[in-house]
């Protein structure tokens, strides 16, 4: 009589394992990378309001003058909003009077305070388009880009 085999192999256990381990290997780094993009989000939303602000004075022609985006303030003319608040991934957002939004992350469960730059140009009409700079921090980070 033939015995019928009953479970594995230490050879198929072991290839098992190996495939999970080779898979672990990769899913890993890049579910820590997700992780903190989710957690960049806070930040990069930070800015929202503010872009929308800019871009309301400058088609209102209050910060718009001879082709240049002038005058942004955080509050001008009830047109800006206020400066947000900071929190636990975002450490604050500064505006400049040409319109440039620099917000930045917290030093926090693995942000190690990034910043993300918006650089707006405006066409003789008035329309704004808007730009990560090159500059942002969030884009060379060493263990790949966040925004």
């Amino acid at each position: 009589m033939q015995q019928v085999q009953k479970g594995f192999t230490l050879i198929e256990l072991m290839i098992v394992v190996a495939i999970i381990g080779i898979l672990a290997a990769v899913a890993v780094p890049a579910y820590q990378n997700y992780t903190l993009k989710a957690k960049f989000t806070e930040v990069i939303n930070a800015s929202a309001a503010i872009k929308t602000g800019v871009e309301v004075c400058v088609q209102a022609g209050n910060c718009f003058n001879a082709g240049t985006i002038q005058n942004v303030a955080f509050g001008y003319q009830g047109l800006i909003p206020a400066a947000p608040n900071a929190s636990t991934f975002l450490g604050g957002v500064t505006v400049s009077g040409a319109g440039v939004i620099t917000a930045t992350a917290t030093s926090n469960q693995g942000l190690a305070a990034e910043t993300y730059i918006l650089t707006p140009t405006a066409d003789a009409q008035g329309k704004v388009t808007w730009a990560v700079d090159a500059t942002s921090t969030c884009r060379t980070r060493a263990a790949g880009a966040i925004c």
